[in-house]
């Protein structure tokens, strides 16, 4: 893969956030973007320089967006498989579309695990009912029911704790199959961005704490309060699962850390990924500069971190009521996404605090760091 020279085309599907910061990426590196978008003044659009409204599925639209670009990527996976085919057929997609279709699909996703000696969770797929009670029994309760497409932010899913649970999750839970996943006795998750250019370099961020409230991601923790030997674990597990996909650009992985001090890897995203989001503040090359990097050819540089950081995201109309506070506020780097309305549970930007390079503070001083955004980063 050679380098796209400035003043080439990066073409970003989907107008969210992530599109958005993409585009501010590849502004940063002489990247002209442009986005395919359903809104006419989404996030993304808003800083791109060109836009395709237009589906998802909708062929002349993908056609007329794939013609205006030199090279594809994506801010969310949820494009249909044809979708993905067409756009192949006239530019360069990065990620391809075979990761793609594993992260779109639980099953897929977690065979792919298997088949490449990544420890997951205990799971099984459930295409009818006689299948959940296979899996209940095999795995025992309580247990996740989930879909195996389109699920993201604690939605698409149910904790089931006995047997009376089942027929309601399996009605309610569409579409069919869906997966059963096995509890881990959990002590917390973290993740690691990974990005690996068409040459097989690879990088990796340094591994981030997650927590979350509502089933939403509320305070990423960089670095990970984790022991150094488990970290490089974690390191490797999303090196190794980047090589075998064979991935150009970047991908989030997920894990979750047992209380015996095992990892499980939960889930992959090939995109940029909210618990990256303290890299634009802490690190000399942030998580979306790498991603652009790395599917336009351009050399990986170390994804080193120059501070500790804590990155809290900002929900609904909630945290937004205190926006003037947040401005007012020394300390906290604020990222606002331009979204016009602050709807319960949607994310409507982030701020980033930094402390000096292995200074990161107990709970206490990350909730007094916070300020008006201050909330015992250990509450439910």
């Amino acid at each position: 893969m050679t380098q796209l020279p400035p003043g080439s085309v990066l073409g970003i599907v989907g107008g969210g956030q992530l599109g958005r910061m993409s585009a501010i990426a590849a502004a940063r590196l002489g990247y002209h973007a442009h986005i395919l978008t359903t809104e006419n003044d989404g996030p993304a659009a808003q800083v791109a320089d060109a836009i395709t409204l237009g589906r998802y599925d909708d062929h002349d639209a993908l056609r007329r967006f794939a013609d205006a670009v030199d090279v594809i990527t994506f801010e969310f996976e949820n494009i249909s498989a044809d979708g993905l085919d067409l756009l192949s057929s006239i530019r360069p997609v990065h990620p391809a579309g075979h990761i793609l279709r594993i992260s779109q699909d639980r099953i897929a996703e977690k065979t792919f695990m298997a088949e490449n000696d990544i420890p997951v969770a205990p799971w099984r797929g459930v295409h009818d009912r006689a299948d959940l009670d296979r899996a209940a029994q095999a795995l025992g309760y309580p247990f996740i029911l989930k879909t195996t497409r389109l699920g993201y932010d604690g939605k698409g899913q149910a904790r089931i704790h006995d047997a009376d649970g089942l027929d309601a999750a399996f009605d309610s839970l569409r579409p069919h199959p869906l997966v059963a996943e096995g509890m881990v006795r959990f002590a917390c998750e973290v993740s690691v961005m990974v990005a690996r250019n068409a040459h097989g370099d690879i990088v990796t961020f340094d591994v981030t704490e997650n927590r979350h409230r509502d089933g939403i991601l509320d305070i990423s923790l960089a670095p990970a309060r984790i022991a150094p030997d488990l970290a490089a674990q974690a390191r490797d597990l999303a090196r190794r699962i980047a090589t075998a996909l064979d991935l150009v650009g970047l991908l989030g992985v997920e894990m979750f850390v047992d209380r015996d001090g095992s990892l499980r890897v939960n889930e992959i995203a090939p995109r940029p990924h909210n618990s990256g989001h303290w890299t634009m503040d802490a690190c000399p090359v942030d998580q979306f500069e790498m991603h652009v990097r790395a599917v336009t050819g351009l050399p990986l540089p170390p994804a080193s971190r120059h501070s500790d950081a804590v990155m809290k995201n900002l929900i609904g109309p909630d945290d937004m009521a205190l926006w003037p506070e947040i401005m007012a506020t020394s300390g906290l780097l604020a990222h606002h996404y331009g979204k016009a309305e602050a709807r319960p549970g949607r994310k409507m930007g982030h701020v980033n605090v930094l402390f000096p390079k292995g200074a990161l503070p107990g709970e206490f001083g990350v909730e007094a760091a916070l300020g008006p955004l201050a909330r015992p980063v250990n509450a439910a």
